[in-house]
């Protein structure tokens, strides 16, 4: 089980799915973050602050934010897919390595 932090743009669908495979996630929409349109480096830091991975489709910022610094839970950027039970399934999937201070990618197939 991993413990994980959704940002707003990551799929609801595939977060019930995560948490089906038995994955502790919260989502920004379950904090006081919500709808604040909080900077992405302060996401990171709140992920870190409560040592739970980020997961988000938001590839590039965050893959800066990385490159800056390795101190975090990890990072599982992922490419969308309409698919979100595959989507969800493949973040399962990557999930059997440790994420600390890790960019994970999870990709669409195809693409």
């Amino acid at each position: 089980m991993a413990l994980l932090l959704a940002d707003e743009n990551f799929p609801a669908p595939s977060v019930e799915r995560l948490r089906q495979l038995g994955h502790d996630v919260l989502t920004l929409l379950q904090t006081d973050m919500a709808g604040l349109a909080i900077p992405d480096d302060e996401v990171l830091a709140y992920a870190m602050s409560i040592n739970r991975c980020l997961l988000t489709l938001n590839r590039k910022d965050f893959i800066k934010l990385h490159q800056q610094s390795t101190q975090h839970a990890g990072i599982i950027i992922c490419t969308f897919d309409i698919d979100f039970v595959a989507l969800a399934d493949r973040v399962n999937s990557c999930l059997t390595t440790e994420t600390t201070g890790r960019l994970l990618r999870v990709q669409r197939p195809n693409l």
